[in-house]
């Protein structure tokens, strides 16, 4: 059976690729999480303050900035990591632009 990739079974498409995101990322913020689903800041912070409002992603500070991931203490976390997994087969253009991703800042003197 083949998967619609306009699914959303977390309530909007926005959520679910947030959640999806945030499966393949392990953690990100919510300007990197926009960049990656292309789709505008706003949209994924609602979708982030609803899901945190759920219980479903868990959100810690750093610096200025606060980092999301699926939240470890969630009662079905195992279950919701695997359905998102097979959420993610779906979307295999979102699997190649966080593979290709850049994670960590460029070693200072390293050329371009």
């Amino acid at each position: 059976m083949k998967v619609k990739s306009t699914s959303s079974p977390f309530g909007s498409t926005a959520r679910t690729s947030v959640l999806v995101a945030l499966r393949l990322l392990d953690e990100g913020y919510a300007r990197e999480l926009a960049r990656l689903l292309e789709l505008p800041l706003s949209v994924v912070q609602r979708a982030l303050r609803s899901l945190e409002g759920d219980g479903l992603v868990a959100a810690r500070s750093a610096g200025r900035t606060r980092l999301f991931r699926l939240d470890p203490r969630y009662f079905a976390r195992a279950e919701l990591a695997a359905l998102l997994s097979r959420l993610s087969e779906a979307n295999p253009e979102l699997k190649r632009r966080i593979e290709t991703m850049r994670r960590r800042p460029r070693k200072t003197g390293k050329p371009l």
